[in-house]
């Protein structure tokens, strides 16, 4: 047992990483990039328009535009720590290397809390299409968030590369449905139906701004799940081929293509059809389709059949994040040691299924997609608070740390990332009081989880704490 900084770490045998080795060399940056797009595409088919509920048009055009930006600061930040820190950790292993192991903590908890709610939200989603549909006969969608998670989960069983070679097929149809869909609302589209919401009383509200100034900070948490989970990408740093070059690639890539679908489905979903018409729908781009096309049209049946594409594609990449997130923590001692095992494929399986089991469990408790959205977002702004931190201290701290990849401009691009997620984090009180709540909650049990007993039982050889040991050893040196 050693102890450094009010942490105590305990020396393990080799069989114990052994026992929690991930496939090497399954990933390289054309499947990175595809993942980074799976992660998000969910959020072109369903969960950006209840923006306009809160903002209108215009203020999910202002909260989406800043939502933009601080995600592309954002990834050009990860892009340079996940080439410099390439670990399963990913965000942890940054803030981990940067703030110092409750930090680092804190940090891999707020993944979590996003990457585990977040399926659940999605399951929602799926079944408001499925229902739409009317497939099965089904009355409540509980028995489709049970297949989601047993079949979803159970590929990720059998292997990361099969999981992540059929995440691009998957997403790859998703997109087709995308392009059909802006092809056929492109001659439906007027600028008035833009703006077909009434202004309220609300100060500053006018036809652009409907809801006034509010409405811009309560949109944010929407602009969000247009991008929501790119910045998962790094947690395949273990499985990618070349991560040094390969995660750069991958995440940058895949921003720019998530950045010009969101603009698309901002401008011809309201545009062809109506913000008022998709404010509140779960199932939005079919329901845009059938209100401009004048009723049910193969085109509308064809975006709600293959869209579920786009819902299965972000589901299934998720769970693979979730699944890292909480396998990293598993392994350096910060949760149960447990967790992180892995089988013979070289899947960690426990971690697999049980943030599937609490995300069934609260898919089918709560049947409200919207609320979990909310959890989600607030667990992924926290942590972009912290990444960004991370970058930032790394970067004067630590100027000769080698960096395959340096983020253009610096600390001053991170510095706008920290700011927008500062106020993302605000945002999110003001949406919804009762998702901050259960997730500060949370937050408050892991603390105290981390400070009563796993900071005592840290593994000394988890790659994230023999980054931090060889920076503390440098450090002495010189």
């Amino acid at each position: 047992m050693k102890r450094k900084a009010n942490v105590d770490y305990q020396q393990v045998g080799k069989e114990y990483l052994e026992h929690r080795q991930l496939r090497r060399g399954a990933a390289g940056w054309v499947l990175l990039a595809g993942l980074g797009v799976a992660y998000v595409i969910s959020g072109d088919f369903a969960g950006w328009n209840f923006g306009l509920a809160e903002g209108g048009w215009g203020g999910l055009l202002i909260a989406t535009v800043l939502m933009a930006t601080m995600y592309t600061c954002m990834v050009f930040g990860l892009a340079e720590l996940a080439s410099a820190i390439p670990v399963a950790g990913a965000g942890y292993g940054f803030a981990r290397r940067a703030l110092g192991p409750l930090g680092g903590f804190a940090t891999g908890v707020a993944i979590l809390i996003e990457y585990a709610i977040a399926p659940a939200a999605i399951a929602t989603f799926i079944g408001g299409y499925i229902e739409a549909l009317g497939l099965f006969g089904l009355t409540s969608s509980w028995p489709v968030y049970l297949a989601c998670y047993i079949i979803f989960v159970g590929i990720h069983l059998y292997g990361v590369g099969e999981a992540l070679r059929l995440t691009m097929v998957i997403t790859g149809i998703a997109v087709v449905a995308l392009i059909v869909f802006v092809v056929a609302m492109i001659p439906q589209f007027s600028v008035d139906r833009l703006f077909d919401i009434e202004p309220t009383t609300a100060a500053g509200a006018n036809d652009f701004i409907p809801f006034g100034y509010a409405g811009i900070l309560g949109a944010l948490v929407y602009g969000i799940w247009f991008f929501l989970a790119v910045e998962g990408v790094p947690l395949a740093a273990e499985e990618a081929r070349d991560p040094a070059k390969d995660m750069p690639r991958g995440i940058i890539t895949a921003m720019l293509i998530l950045l010009g679908f969101a603009a698309l489905m901002l401008v011809f979903a309201p545009g062809g059809a109506g913000s008022s018409t998709i404010a509140e729908s779960d199932n939005p781009l079919p329901e845009a389709l059938r209100t401009a096309l004048g009723g049910g049209t193969w085109v509308a049946d064809f975006v709600n059949y293959v869209g579920l594409a786009g819902l299965v594609a972000s589901f299934f990449s998720i769970v693979y994040a979730y699944s890292r997130q909480l396998f990293a923590l598993s392994r350096a001692g910060y949760l149960p040691r447990f967790l992180s095992m892995t089988g013979s494929r070289k899947t960690p399986y426990l971690a697999l299924i049980v943030p599937g089991t609490i995300g069934f469990l609260l898919a089918a408790i709560t049947k409200n997609g919207a609320l979990l959205i909310n959890i989600a977002v607030f667990g992924a702004t926290v942590s972009y608070v912290l990444m960004m931190l991370a970058h930032i201290v790394l970067r004067v701290r630590e100027p000769g740390l080698e960096r395959p990849y340096r983020t253009p401009g610096g600390i001053v691009t991170t510095s706008v990332a920290l700011v927008l997620a500062i106020a993302a984090v605000v945002a999110t009180f003001f949406v919804d009081e009762l998702a901050a709540a259960i997730t500060a909650g949370i937050f408050v049990i892991a603390v105290a989880y981390f400070w009563f007993y796993s900071r005592h039982h840290l593994v000394a050889s988890a790659p994230e704490e023999e980054f931090a040991a060889i920076q503390q050893a440098e450090s002495e040196l010189s």
